[in-house]
């Protein structure tokens, strides 16, 4: 529900309380740029989608004869000369096309200026080829002054094969100079945000890769891989939830790519990143310091809860903070982000005080069973090492932020 002020607060921590307090949805900030991925009431990753370009094919049409009426008469000797010389260069139109590029000097449509386009050039393709695509996709108006650049800069030879990114605008010879570069684009890459789950991760692959969903979401078992990766040992239900690492996986080059092979990629990311933090150690302390029993699979739990409920970097170790003092005390953590999780959208007021699900944490105590989404390094090392704090409360929205030890304290937020 809005506030008072009229924001509307993006997390759920905002509303600790004996169930009375006004409740708050969170907000879902939109990509930018990078690659796209379905989003919903769980998407709150912090990375861009890629722009897709639309292409515009350019129409053809015939010339026509701009005189009217009846023309001169010629002599036949002429005649025979005129139409000698009309059928050479019909000859010449249709026996070396690649000299026109096929388009005879006529204006294609362009793409919007500005517009980012990939184009794909097959491997073997020739210089008349290469413009066919570049004005297919509306990069150039005129291939026969594209292949006369080319000619020009002597670049037909060194024009390369594969995927490239380019800017609507820009001139032939920035276009020549790109191609000879070489490919800037993958066509094998998946981006996996921070704050993703195993479903929208698998979503994501098949958009990018066409791995389909459910052979990821039927792989994606940790069962299948704790003996190549022992941080799985014990993970919650059988799940990868939280382990495949966010980030954007490149598979240029690899023969076939399966869904083995994106969630090696990622769990061996994982590895790589959180293995120096020790996530059994930090347990322990944690455990020592709080009086709870914890385990590795459990902080990487709470991390994931701090990642959907944090904004900032700053705001991790504190979010961690809260829910750790809450766990010590016997208190909910009332997050409605896992229950959010659970549904596949946000939780409505009446399902968050009513709902008998494992993940909702407004009724159930404890932790989730699993992981509620993919955490990033920074969350999981707030929830490692959190703040050392009496918050018992917060109230967060994209420009505000207020920690509270008390309940009344943190009423006050909203006024």
């Amino acid at each position: 529900m809005a506030t008072p002020t009229g924001r509307s607060p993006r997390h759920g921590g905002s509303h600790f309380s004996n169930g009375a307090a006004p409740r708050a949805t969170r907000t879902t900030p939109q990509p930018a740029s990078g690659a796209s991925a379905p989003r919903s009431a769980l998407a709150g990753g912090r990375v861009s989608s890629r722009t897709a370009a639309a292409t515009r094919r350019a129409g053809s049409h015939s010339p026509r004869d701009p005189r009217g009426g009846r023309g001169r008469r010629f002599p036949l000797a002429a005649l025979a000369v005129v139409g000698a010389i009309a059928l050479a260069a019909i000859a010449a139109f249709v026996l070396v096309p690649g000299l026109t590029g096929g388009d005879g000097g006529q204006q294609a449509q362009l793409a919007e200026e500005g517009t980012e386009v990939t184009i794909t050039i097959p491997d073997g393709s020739g210089a008349a080829a290469v413009a066919q695509i570049l004005a297919d996709n509306g990069l150039i108006s005129d291939q026969s002054a594209f292949l006369s650049e080319v000619r020009r800069t002597e670049a037909e030879s060194a024009l390369k094969s594969g995927s490239y990114r380019i800017i609507a605008g820009t001139d032939d010879t920035q276009i020549i100079e790109l191609l000879t570069s070489g490919p800037n684009a993958s066509t094998a890459q998946v981006v996996v945000p921070e704050g993703y789950t195993v479903s929208q991760i698998a979503q994501a692959a098949q958009d990018a890769l066409g791995i389909s969903a459910d052979d990821f979401l039927a792989q994606a078992k940790a069962s299948n891989y704790v003996a190549d990766y022992p941080f799985l040992e014990g993970a919650h239900e059988d799940s990868l939830e939280g382990y495949l690492f966010p980030k954007t996986y490149d598979f240029s080059g690899m023969e076939t790519v399966t869904a083995d092979t994106v969630i090696r990629a990622m769990l061996d990311q994982y590895q790589a990143e959180v293995g120096s933090l020790d996530l059994s150690a930090a347990a322990a302390s944690l455990s020592e310091r709080y009086g709870i029993e914890l385990d590795a699979n459990d902080v990487l739990t709470m991390a994931s809860i701090v990642e959907r409920e944090a904004v900032t970097e700053e705001q991790r170790p504190k979010v961690a903070s809260v829910f750790y003092n809450r766990l010590r005390d016997g208190m909910r953590l009332q997050s409605d982000a896992t229950l959010t999780y659970s549904l596949g959208r946000a939780a409505t007021a009446e399902e968050i005080n009513t709902l008998d699900d494992p993940y909702n944490t407004n009724l159930r105590a404890g932790l989730t069973p699993t992981p509620v989404c993919s955490p990033s390094l920074a969350s999981i090392q707030a929830a490692c090492e959190p703040a050392d704090t009496n918050y018992y409360y917060f109230y967060i929205t994209q420009d505000t932020e207020q920690f509270s030890e008390t309940y009344d304290e943190h009423m006050q937020a909203y006024s």
